[in-house]
This record gives structure tokens, sequence and C-alpha cells, in this order.
């Protein structure tokens, strides 16, 4: 008899809680390092709390991959249920969490561990797609095999407000944040081949960065009508939100355009009001 299929993502997928309700979507937190504080991504800690302990202290967190030993007690519940499990991790280029899966899940029968080579929702994307694809009866090895193609579909990518998280992080030097900073740069950053870079500097204010970002990646592209996101790491105005959605809804002519935040994994590297639209092609 065929096995259903579980849909399992860590917490850097970003999706909505009503997204992870709607697709019955089941996520495993990264953790979340403050000091000498530990939290779990998403569950008691946000991006605001981040930004506030920051601005009070100067603390930006550190991030760490569940252990294999996570892994394991988190998918063998679901395979003494008698599920199969699709599961789905950021880039292993940016993070030890894929293999950790890979590990636990060769220890188990029916646990198929995808690396997305996305991050944040471009990995919601593809979650989103395998429940899809799991309420059409495909197996996970077919959902697997599926998302295996689909991924080099998925366009990820941001625009950064500040370089300032990225130096603290030390994912920049300081000269290239000041540098940013006195020009008044506004850096846009993409996912190539599982790694995020910089494909283009923007300069003026964010609103019409942003709008400027939205049209010119969506401009001219054959995407999937299905779902598309745009993404943010907070502290963006409503007011700014809702027009950049209707921009994203009149450009890409999809069904669905979820607004969403992104958790503290990728918004400690990002900083506050990074924005990014995120969508399949064709």
């Amino acid at each position: 008899m065929k096995k259903p299929v579980v849909i399992t993502a860590d917490s850097t997928v970003d999706l909505s809680p009503e997204l992870l309700e709607r697709y019955q979507i089941r996520t495993l937190p990264l953790t979340i390092i403050l000091g000498e504080e530990e939290y779990q991504d998403g569950v008691n800690f946000s991006p605001a709390d981040m930004y506030a302990r920051y601005h009070k202290d100067g603390l930006l967190p550190k991030t760490a991959a569940p252990s294999v030993q996570d892994f394991d007690n988190f998918f063998r519940p679901l395979v003494e249920a008698g599920y199969e499990v699709l599961h789905l991790d950021i880039s292993s280029d940016l993070s030890n969490t894929y293999n950790a899966a890979r590990l636990a899940a060769q220890e188990l029968e029916g646990v198929y561990t995808v690396d997305s080579r996305m991050l944040s929702t471009g990995i919601g994307l593809l979650a989103i797609e395998s429940a899809e694809c799991a309420a059409r009866g495909m197996s996970a090895r077919e959902i697997a095999a599926h998302l295996y193609e689909l991924r080099e579909k998925v366009s990820t990518s941001f625009v950064l407000d500040t370089l300032e998280f990225m130096w603290k992080g030390g994912r920049c030097t300081g000269v290239e944040a000041l540098g940013a900073n006195l020009l008044k740069l506004k850096p846009a950053l993409e996912m190539k081949d599982g790694k995020l870079g910089v494909y283009k500097k923007y300069r003026g204010n964010m609103a019409q960065v942003y709008r400027k970002y939205i049209t010119e990646r969506l401009s001219g592209k054959k995407i999937r009508p299905g779902h598309i996101f745009l993404t943010e790491s907070g502290e963006i105005e409503p007011e700014v939100v809702e027009e950049l959605t209707a921009l994203v809804k009149e450009l890409s002519g999809c069904r669905e355009v979820h607004h969403t935040v992104a958790g503290c994994t990728v918004s400690s590297h990002c900083g506050p009001r990074t924005l990014g639209v995120l969508f399949i092609e064709e």
C-alpha cells in the first residue's frame, strides 16, 4: 500500500503560519545564539526581537544548524507513523543543515532530502510545489526527482537597504560597507549555483529602489502563474508593502502574491528593510 507523503523543511523556508497550515508543511527550527542565550528561529525569537536587542546592546546573533540527532528526532516519528518524508533545506553552500539532514535520513527508510540550492521563500516555493505534488499522489522519490529539475528555475533575489549586518556578520568588509554607505548604494543579491552574490547596485531612496528592482526582476519574464513571494526582513512601512504587492500582482500575473517576513536566520545577515521578489520561471 502506498504511503502518504509529508513535506518538511528547515525554518529558513520562511513561509507564514497560514501557508504552513494550508499545505501541512512541518518545519525544524535553526538555533539562534545571542551571547550565552539560545533561541529557536521563529519559535521564541523573531526579527523584531533581534533588531531590538541589536539597537539596545549591539549584539547580532549567530545561527546554528540542527544536529543529526535533531533531524533523527524530527524524522523518526513521521516514519514510524507510516509516512514517507520529502525534506527541503537551505543551500548546502550556505549552511551545514542539509548535510545533517542527509546523514539522519540515511538511517531511515522513506526519507528523501533535497538540497534546495536556495534560501528563504525560494525554498518555500519548492515546498509548496512538493505539497501540491503529494496531493496529486506522487511519491516522495518522484517529488525529489522533480525538484532537482525545478530548482534551476527558481528566481531568488533581494535588495538590501544597508550592508551593516553583512559587515558585522563577516559577509563583507568594512571598506565595502563604508563605500556603499558613502555612495548611498543599495546592493541587490541573487542566488546562483547555490551561492548568494551581488548582481547589481541601486541608488536612491528605498521606496524608489524597491519599485525599480521589482520592475526589472519581473519585466520580460515568463513566470509560472501560481505563486510569487514578496518577502521582507521587517521594518518596511505597511503602505509601501501594500503598494509593492499591487505592483507584483500587476507585473507577474500570478494568482497568489504572498507577503511574508523572513525569519532570523536570513534577517540576521541581510538586516532590516531588505526585500525580495521570488518566483518560478516557466
